[in-house]
């Protein structure tokens, strides 16, 4: 039995592409189709596609290829070299 979900999943959080099955995206140069009203006009942003009549969001198929996708870091930096915070 396994004791974590990475032992679980056979140590990978997300399952390999084969094991996801269908993904409705946005693809640039196509005629994508609006899954929630079926219309075809778009807001695009940088990583998402909105349907101008119903607002359903959709992902583009092309955000991971620019500027790293939907990868965000957060780094916490202290004000001093020790790393502690004091006290004024």
């Amino acid at each position: 039995m396994a004791t974590n979900v990475l032992e679980a999943r056979g140590g990978s959080l997300v399952p390999p592409v084969a094991q996801r099955g269908y993904h409705i995206v946005y693809r640039d140069h196509e005629t994508n189709h609006c899954p929630g009203c079926g219309r075809t006009h778009w807001y695009i942003g940088r990583i998402m596609a909105e349907c101008a009549f119903c607002g359903t969001a959709l992902p583009l198929e092309s955000a991971p290829l620019i500027a790293g996708g939907q990868i965000i870091r957060t780094i916490r930096r202290y004000p001093f070299s020790d790393g502690h915070a004091y006290a004024a």
